[in-house]
């Protein structure tokens, strides 16, 4: 039997890079997925590829950062469904821009998104999770919640938030029935990473601070989300999971 069978998993930011290699992580072992994103476009090619993978899946479009929006789609899939299982938390953005010169439209977008709209998603969708006996939340952080890099301030800022907010959810929410962890990857290969970052930079960066050599691919994020969600991990709350190719070992 397949671990998440009948399972209703909510994936943010599933369009693509690691929020689709969780939504088809967790469709593959047989949960429904719910795939949100905001680019419509992005997610609808995701879905259908899934579908014709012959998955379980469904899609919402959501900017995370609006809670009305939240509000709808957590009411919305719980009404169709009736329950949500696991939360993959995953929505979120990033780009470089030095401290000094920082604006502050882009320090408050980078906050809406990455921290005020990973509050309203697990909020909302604790709550439901209360109200069912327990559930799962992944909250999609960063290395860079755990230790600092240049020209991300406003990134480093939201993560370390990331990391904070699970710890107090998972000290709020265990005795509901509900675990909260968070994922910290390092350098993934992703579609977001590849528009930040020239093959040189990463090269380089590879070099200087990976010690297995390579960058990490979706798949591996992926497959800690599930091993997070799964009975594996039945005793694991309140923990910040670093898939980094060894890269805070320095």
């Amino acid at each position: 039997m397949k671990r998440f069978s009948g399972r209703i998993v909510l994936v943010t930011g599933a369009g693509q890079g690691i929020g689709l290699a969780t939504a088809e992580r967790f469709a593959a072992e047989g949960a429904h997925v719910a795939m949100a994103d905001i680019n419509q476009s992005v997610l609808q090619q995701a879905v259908e590829r899934l579908n014709a993978a012959g998955y379980s899946v469904s899609s919402r479009v959501l900017d995370v950062s609006e809670a009305e929006q939240v509000d709808d789609a957590v009411r919305s899939i719980h009404q169709e469904h009736g329950a949500i299982h696991i939360l993959a938390n995953n929505a979120g953005i990033a780009w470089q821009e030095p401290f000094l010169d920082m604006k502050d439209d882009n320090w408050k977008r980078m906050l809406d998104v990455n921290l005020n709209g990973m509050f309203y998603v697990a909020q909302r969708v604790a709550r439901i999770m209360k109200e069912q006996g327990g559930g799962c939340i992944i909250n999609m952080a960063s290395t860079n919640g755990l230790a600092g890099e240049v020209n991300y301030a406003h990134y480093n800022a939201s993560k370390g938030g990331v990391v904070l907010l699970t710890k107090t959810m998972a000290l709020e929410l265990g005795r509901s029935g509900i675990r909260v962890n968070a994922v910290c990857p390092g350098y993934i290969q992703t579609p977001l990473s590849e528009s930040i970052d020239s093959p040189e930079t990463v090269r380089r960066y590879i070099e200087r601070n990976i010690p297995l050599g390579k960058v990490g691919k979706p798949e591996n994020v992926a497959g800690v989300f599930a091993f997070l969600a799964s009975d594996d991990a039945a005793f694991i709350t309140g923990e910040c999971i670093v898939v980094d190719g060894g890269q805070l070992a320095y």
